[in-house]
């Protein structure tokens, strides 16, 4: 996969990012839909310039100490978290105490199994959501992310949903659960209706999660609870906005032309 992009390629690791999606897709269990997906999120990176921004910063602590406070805290894992970040959702469930569940708008067995399989071999020693397991069924939820594992996001208190689409968002608040959302588009219905929403991309987000986690393991609870409780998700999303009119405003100053070296 990564013979063909010469390493002094300036986009190597976008072009990475790609193949694995496109890697993912040939063996089965990233679906047609997750690489459009994939192409709108770029383009939010794009505006925020392919890095974490202060707000997503803020944004990645609160969900580190919300997951800590956590009593039964879930991790939900779709086709494209697994091909873009399969160790780091292993590392952080393990850096929290998180329980991993396969949960997929284009669900099939097939999928499941694959995804499954996937994070296991990546260290994963249990994984919910597969065949029989995902029994449960969220409320005033139509789509096959509706099923879910009785052990896992039904009962959890924290989800954290990467990648996710707004419907389900919005089911799970409506049960009371605090949802975590890593979504690159500040304006989706998901970045608004969660309770933490971070505007960084799945691979940066959830090492920046798994460090905060480890530094804030062993604080007192309260302390954990004012980061936490004291996150202002339309607040952050606002600030997010401004970081990208910011950037807009001082590139349409400067010009985004791009300057070749000479010949």
């Amino acid at each position: 996969m990564e013979a063909w992009i010469p390493p002094s390629h300036p986009r190597r690791e976008s072009l990475l990012v790609r193949e694995r999606l496109v890697e993912g897709f040939r063996e089965g269990f990233v679906a047609m839909q997750g690489l459009i997906a994939h192409g709108r999120g770029e383009c939010f990176d794009y505006l925020i310039g392919e890095q974490t921004t202060p707000p997503a910063l803020e944004a990645e602590r609160a969900a580190a100490a919300a997951l800590l406070l956590a009593e039964r805290p879930v991790i939900s894992v779709n086709g494209n978290a697994a091909a873009l970040a399969p160790r780091e959702l292993v590392e952080l469930a393990k850096t929290v105490g998180a329980k991993l569940e396969v949960n997929l708008f284009y669900r099939s067995r097939e999928r499941e199994l694959l995804i499954a399989e996937i994070l296991r071999r990546n260290g994963a020693a249990e994984v919910l959501g597969v065949g029989d397991d995902a029994s449960c069924t969220i409320p005033e939820l139509f789509s096959e992310r509706r099923r879910v594992s009785c052990r896992g996001i039904y009962a959890a208190d924290v989800v954290l949903v990467p990648l996710e689409d707004g419907d389900r968002t919005e089911a799970l608040r409506r049960m009371g659960k605090t949802v975590i959302a890593v979504d690159l588009n500040p304006l989706s219905r998901t970045s608004r209706a969660a309770t933490i929403t971070i505007v960084d991309n799945i691979t940066r987000a959830l090492p920046n999660m798994a460090k905060f986690a480890e530094e804030l393991k062993g604080r007192p609870r309260d302390e954990l609870s004012a980061l936490a409780g004291g996150f202002d998700n339309d607040r952050n999303l606002r600030e997010v906005l401004r970081y990208i009119g910011r950037r807009l405003e001082e590139l349409a100053g400067r010009g985004i032309r791009l300057e070749l070296p000479k010949a």
